[in-house]
């Protein structure tokens, strides 16, 4: 094994760490008796060779010792290493991709390009691991092949063939799934995977199966889905329930015997004129030719083939569910990722399961109602792990798509009385995010936060303190119930970072804290960790606008350190402009900041004088100083800040104007409002808005806004077929792939808010 490693120049290649010197170090680890050897050189391939998906020159270099580990049966854990491999052959890169590619990522998208080559040309092996006798192997050996394989219909063959006769009914999963991938990689082969997946939803003899069949179906032809899905998928997670741990569920069959060795490359599916009927208990079912003539990968014969329980098995205990090789507490990322997934999965039957409701979803996509249905019912299962997922799925759902969650968010509620603090944690972190949504569960985080002050605030090693989710989710109900957990909060000897948030949410249900925030804030030394300290009062105070605190704001303005301290007056200049007439002695200190012109603190401080003294002859000329500066962000601040005068700020329409044409996208959305707001004139205003609404989601929330302030929408108005569509919609504006943020249902709701007012009249003047 490894012949020639030593004759490779490793050191001239690098991966994420430096010289690459250490990768045959790495290989011989992956072949290694000891457990822990194993853990460790995954770890390093995972981390360092193949970081993040990368695939560098020493990437490419171990592909051909990675083939010679997995063929090797004398290997353990080969499982592992089939995965790595599909992972770093297995990046697509589309059309789209390529004409994105910049001059910095050609290598990059070479070495890709060349990995996949490489593994796709090896892939041939994987045919013959799907019968292997590890069923770590014959777990990860499919997908392998769905992944690299250049001949899907051969490899559907394999899969469908293998299907009756393999003894793991996790192994049995996996080769549904890949079936699925099959059909998503090669969408002219979607229509006959799913009616053979259709099929095995009604007549495969075990219930995870049957659900596997679903998830698959619902992400390659969802329309073929069966019309009563939710309770089908129900009674399918009854029945998995209801088999004893450690049973025999039905499809969990015994091993046949000859069954190794008949799907393997050469054998049984490997050519077309070698191919025989599949032995899946359905009679009369057609074969799927291995090998198509020449167009045949797009249109493969039909087949009804269903795994069944042929006649003559012998019953038998089944073979434990696939695993990988002997598995040791390694202090590495892979085997602490194995250990949570272990601990999360502890005492199930089915631990796949879960998996299994994941990629459902993501197959029933847009069908909301149906997605609803079905987390409703698993949230009132008696399984407390399938309810943790219902949970956490919840989230995903209701981040995502808008619906009507009333039922399913008092659901999720419920679980916060649960005594595993792992369900009510995942529930209390859900409904933090939900904010008005949040409300069907109020009872329930009053009654949790009711019951003592353990989870109210949470600390960390390092950094300031946060309020607690069931805190935050109550208070950003705008619900008084908070207010016992703020208080103890504002007493600590270091105050949470997001209580000034919490405040602005509950509103003139906080005004009680005025007080409590205002003697904080005087004791707040000004040193180099004054804005930490301070920044959450001085943002309590700006909501509930307490012009009471003005001394104390104007303490922590005057004496801002050099640390932080421009972020520190910001903050102090807000909260003096939200207070108005009433900080009115700040108004001297403010005439000082204002004779520097072009500075950001000018601008701040202009606005703030205007919200106190409504002086426009002495803020004009500093914001039109302002609205020249070279910082995009100054400019835009001096913009939105000339809106505020209206039509004492006429002088700048001209100004204004010409910024609708600039490349920064918010600078022109800030510019097109206050043009609005200093020429009373909608039209070109309105006209930029709208194109800049198409352009990006991002602007969304601040465009409708502005329409709103300007009135009703008019029929024949070119922004009513906009807000009607964006109504229309059941994808969130702000729903990103792989990622989000802590407010974008908040933000996402109040748009739909903001479109309905706009439609309805209300607000003043026209947009015509």
């Amino acid at each position: 094994m490894f012949s020639g490693i030593d004759e490779v120049d490793w050191a001239s290649m690098e991966h994420a760490y430096g010289p690459a010197d250490d990768v045959p170090h790495l290989l011989r680890g992956l072949a290694s008796d000891d457990p822990a050897e194993r853990e460790a050189a995954l770890d390093g391939m995972y981390g360092a060779v193949h970081h993040q998906g990368d695939v560098y020159a020493c990437t490419l270099a171990c592909i051909p010792y990675l083939f010679e580990l997995v063929v090797d049966p004398g290997v353990q854990d080969r499982g592992s290493v089939v995965e790595l491999l599909t992972s770093i052959g297995g990046f697509d890169l589309d059309e789209d991709d390529e004409a994105e590619i910049d001059e910095d990522e050609i290598e990059g998208a070479a070495n890709y390009a060349m990995a996949a080559a490489a593994v796709t040309a090896g892939a041939d092996v994987f045919f013959e691991l799907v019968a292997d006798e590890d069923p770590g192997v014959r777990l990860a050996a499919p997908l392998a092949l769905a992944t690299l394989h250049r001949h899907p219909v051969r490899v559907l063959a394999l899969l469908r063939e293998r299907l009756p006769v393999e003894p793991a009914e996790e192994v049995r999963l996996a080769l549904v799934e890949a079936a699925g991938r099959v059909a998503l990689r090669h969408r002219p082969l979607a229509e006959r995977v799913g009616q053979w997946l259709g099929r095995l939803a009604e007549r495969a003899d075990s219930p995870g199966l049957r659900l596997a069949a679903l998830a698959q179906l619902a992400r390659c032809s969802p329309d073929g889905l069966p019309g009563d899905v939710v309770p089908v998928v129900s009674g399918l997670l009854r029945e998995m329930r209801a088999a004893p741990h450690g049973e025999a569920v039905p499809g969990q069959d015994a091993e046949r015997a000859g069954a190794a060795g008949t799907a393997s490359g050469g054998g049984r599916g490997a050519r077309a004129e070698e191919a025989e009927a599949p032995d899946d208990g359905v009679p009369g079912a057609e074969s799927v030719d291995a090998e198509p003539p020449q167009g045949a990968d797009a249109e493969p014969a039909d087949a009804d083939a269903v795994a069944a329980e042929p006649a003559d098995a012998a019953a038998a205990d089944p073979e434990p569910v696939a695993c990988r090789g002997e598995q040791v507490a390694a202090p590495t990322l892979v085997g602490q990722v194995r250990a949570l997934s272990a601990q999360e999965n502890a005492g199930s039957g089915a631990p796949w399961a879960a998996d299994l409701l994941r990629t459902l979803h993501v197959g029933l996509d847009d069908r909301v109602a149906d997605r609803t249905a079905l987390l409703a019912d698993q949230l009132r299962s008696p399984d407390r792990r399938q309810r943790i997922d219902a949970v956490r799925m919840s989230g995903g759902l209701i981040r995502a798509w808008r619906g009507s969650y009333e039922e399913l968010v008092a659901l999720v509620g419920e679980q916060l009385a649960d005594p595993d603090p792992r369900l009510a944690e995942a529930a209390s972190h859900v409904l933090e995010e939900l904010f008005s949504l949040a409300a069907p569960a109020a009872d329930a985080l009053a009654a949790r936060l009711a019951a003592g002050p353990e989870g109210w605030v949470r600390t960390w090693a390092s950094g300031p303190p946060g309020l607690g989710s069931t805190v935050k989710a109550l208070a950003r109900l705008g619900d008084a119930r908070a207010l016992p957990a703020l208080t103890a909060a504002l007493e600590l000897p270091r105050v949470p970072h997001d209580v000034g948030a919490a405040v602005v949410h509950l509103g003139a249900a906080a005004r009680p804290l005025a007080g409590v925030l205002r003697r904080r804030l005087a004791e707040v030394e000004l040193d180099e960790g004054a804005y930490d300290r301070a920044s959450p009062l001085l943002a309590g105070l700006t909501g509930l606008r307490a012009g009471e605190a003005a001394p104390e704001v104007l303490r922590v303005l005057r004496g801002a350190p050099e640390y932080r301290g421009e972020w520190l007056r910001t903050a102090a200049l807000r909260a003096l402009g939200s207070f108005g007439p009433a900080a009115r002695e700040a108004v001297p200190e403010l005439r000082v900041l204002l004779r520097r012109p072009g500075t950001a603190s000018a601008t701040e401080a202009a606005e703030a004088l205007w919200a106190i003294a409504g002086d426009a002859e002495a803020v004009l000329p500093v914001l039109i100083e302002g609205l020249q500066s070279d910082q995009v962000h100054d400019r835009r601040a001096a913009a939105v800040a000339l809106g505020t005068l209206g039509p004492r700020a006429a002088v700048v329409a001209p100004r204004l104007r010409a910024l609708l044409a600039h490349e920064e996208l918010w600078l022109r959305v800030d510019a097109a409002i206050a043009l609005w707001q200093v020429t009373g004139r909608a039209g070109e205003a309105v006209e930029a808005l709208l194109a800049d609404w198409e352009r990006s989601r991002h602007v969304r929330v601040r465009v409708a806004e502005c329409l709103v302030g300007m009135g009703p929408v008019p029929e024949g108005a070119a922004a009513a077929p906009v807000l009607r569509s964006e109504l229309a919609s059941v994808r969130r504006h702000n729903a990103m792939d792989g990622g989000y943020g802590s407010h974008d249902i908040h933000e996402d709701e109040k748009l739909l808010a903001l479109c309905r007012r706009a439609l309805r009249g209300a607000g003043k003047g026209t947009t015509t």
